[in-house]
């Protein structure tokens, strides 16, 4: 089997040392550091060691038995990942165990930072909240996305895409993250990928921002391929070799759905243009990951203060109680797709059959 060179030739992005020592030390402008000179340079010192000697994960340990290569060397971080995720499948698959829901508030707003006010899809997504909440053996989560723009240390890095390098190539979970010589690190997703992981049901309530889903949705969204047809198994491919990971999706990729059979509802609220688009585009997102949607009252797109002044947008959310109910039924209709499914009663019809042609 002939296997393709991998493509190259873009620009080489490495940094010559002066120009990176002068990034590096950008981070420290507060005058708080000026008595720290010294300390900065010893730090920056070990950083260009790190940075010019490639060290992306410098604590590694054996991957061990259930491997393709016991012996290789893997990154301690993802391991931690891995065993994270396991454990929430476990959770996930324990029958006598809550109903598990994740809620995800997609808005980048907050009044933490510079916008001063909370978002509409925050409050859209606590009345959900408290419908899920209230229900017996629920256990209900909120993943707040506007922290990535309100909370220090906190961010989910771009989709390197090496899924369209390969197949194989793309780590479930993703093993691009944290690269240290890169300082590409407090990723949050090896904390978010259990949460999917673990949940039965997953409501996603965005806002319209250009036409699109917000910012820190779409970094979720993108780093949710790994989810989709990702390889479990570095060792495989010996971290990232390009021409193993291509042998190994032209021998035959089975493209895992490691999220397949968990329940949605999408809330998508705009206030001129786009809201039937997003909720569609995200709506055929979590199909194709193999989600299934919960009902037709479970996907909902609203205009709320339609061409109406931004300042008075939460005013026009007070006013509109029929979409704050249509929110309330879409949480009853996740809860209940859930609570069936859970029990053997709910059935999507053709969810057996085998698709001819995998991404």
């Amino acid at each position: 089997m002939s296997i393709p060179e991998a493509r190259t030739g873009t620009p080489d992005p490495t940094l010559d040392e002066a120009e990176f020592r002068r990034r590096y030390l950008q981070q420290f402008q507060d005058p708080a550091f000026d008595a720290l000179k010294s300390e900065l340079q010893r730090i920056t010192d070990a950083a260009w060691d790190a940075y010019s000697n490639h060290r992306k994960s410098p604590h590694t340990r054996k991957a061990g038995p259930g491997f393709a290569d016991p012996d290789y060397d893997l990154s301690v971080d993802w391991i931690a990942a891995k065993e994270a995720i396991d454990e929430a499948q476990r959770k996930h698959e324990d029958g006598n165990g809550p109903a598990r829901f994740l809620l995800i508030a997609a808005s980048s707003r907050s009044e933490h930072t510079c916008p001063g006010e909370m978002s509409k899809s925050y409050r859209l997504t606590e009345i959900a909240r408290q419908v899920l909440g209230s229900a017996e053996n629920v256990e209900v989560e909120v993943l707040e996305l506007s922290r990535l723009t309100s909370e220090y240390g906190r961010h989910i890095h771009p989709c390197k895409a090496c899924f369209s390098t390969a197949s194989a190539l793309c780590h479930w979970p993703c093993s691009c993250y944290p690269n240290f010589s890169l300082g590409q690190t407090h990723d949050w997703m090896n904390e978010i990928y259990p949460k999917w992981v673990a949940a039965h049901g997953v409501m996603i309530v965005t806002p319209v921002n250009w036409y699109q889903v917000s910012s820190p949705l779409k970094l979720m969204m993108d780093r949710l391929v790994c989810a989709d047809g990702g390889n479990p198994d570095p060792t495989s491919t010996h971290g990232k070799k390009v021409e193993q990971a291509k042998e190994l999706e032209l021998k035959g990729w089975d493209y895992p759905k490691h999220l397949s059979g968990r329940l949605f509802s999408v809330i998508v609220h705009g206030d001129a243009e786009g809201a039937g688009d997003v909720r569609r585009s995200v709506s055929d997102w979590l199909r194709a990951m193999d989600l299934h949607p919960a009902g037709n009252l479970a996907e909902i797109d609203r205009y709320i203060g339609y061409w109406k002044p931004y300042a008075t947008s939460h005013e026009e959310l007070d006013r509109d109680t029929d979409v704050q109910e249509e929110v309330r039924n879409a949480a009853l209709t996740l809860l209940d797709a859930v609570k069936a499914k859970r029990a053997g009663q709910w059935k999507d019809a053709g969810e057996h059959l085998q698709e001819p042609r995998m991404k």
